[in-house]
């Protein structure tokens, strides 16, 4: 059978999810642990996409196939009981035998956190970007990123480093939210997929149109100039979270 499972992870400690040599990584745990659980046979873990390094989930969807004999409602005990810390399952399903985690998602969420307290809590320095030094003007961030909404080719908005061909991808919604209480403002992003660093990019050149180094109308340009150059610099991973993946 195949199961579903929503998970999260505190990525802090890996360095991704995907597996890699030598290297802690989400992946690797999840398929340690299901390994495990199946008595030695190898338990192949699929997700809906990889995250970076330091790249936290509270939402990631992953898929495997099982053939263990184990009630529905006993996985998640099952699983967490065996998992480190930093990897929670929230959520254990049956699926059909042809879903699959990455190629039938149809959307994604991610958040993006920045806290402009003076001094950064010690307890936020792997979760939130620390920009005590800037007042971002949050009407700018919104009015540069409505030229970011729809279908476009994002390729000024990918890391250089991809074999993707197609960068055409459709942003559905952009907004930010302010955390009094802690001082934090979020960016929420949802689209159709997201490019390699994507979404940090993103997040990178509307801070720079929030602090002043980047004007507004300056986006549609570099939209159009598919040129990673002219985009800003990518924000720093630890701030970002995958918060939700879609399924039809």
């Amino acid at each position: 059978m195949r199961l579903r499972a929503i998970i999260s992870y505190d990525g802090s400690q890996f360095s991704g999810y995907q597996v890699q040599p030598g290297k802690r990584t989400v992946q690797l745990e999840l398929e340690r642990v299901l390994q495990t659980i199946h008595k030695g046979e190898l338990v192949k873990v699929v997700a809906s996409g990889r995250t970076d390094a330091g790249v936290h989930a509270t939402g990631q969807v992953i898929h495997f196939d099982s053939h263990f004999n184990l009630p529905m409602d006993r996985w998640r005990t099952a699983l967490n009981v065996q998992l480190p810390k930093d990897i929670r399952i929230h959520s254990v399903e049956e699926v059909a035998a042809d879903f699959h985690a990455r190629y039938h998602a149809e959307g994604k969420t991610y958040r993006y956190k920045w806290t402009l307290n003076e001094i950064q809590s010690p307890f936020e320095r792997n979760y939130t970007v620390h920009v005590d030094r800037y007042k971002p003007n949050v009407n700018l961030m919104k009015e540069a990123s409505v030229h970011l909404l729809g279908t476009h080719d994002f390729s000024s908005f990918c890391a250089s480093k991809t074999s993707i061909k197609d960068f055409v991808r459709t942003v559905r919604s952009i907004d930010f939210e302010w955390k009094e209480d802690s001082n934090q403002l979020h960016m929420v992003i949802s689209g159709n997929g997201f490019l390699y660093n994507m979404v940090r990019i993103i997040a990178g050149t509307l801070w720079e149109v929030a602090i002043g180094k980047k004007n507004v109308d300056e986006l549609p340009g570099i939209l159009q100039s598919c040129d990673r150059k002219n985009a800003g610099k990518t924000a720093p991973a630890h701030g970002l979270y995958l918060e939700k993946v879609e399924y039809s």
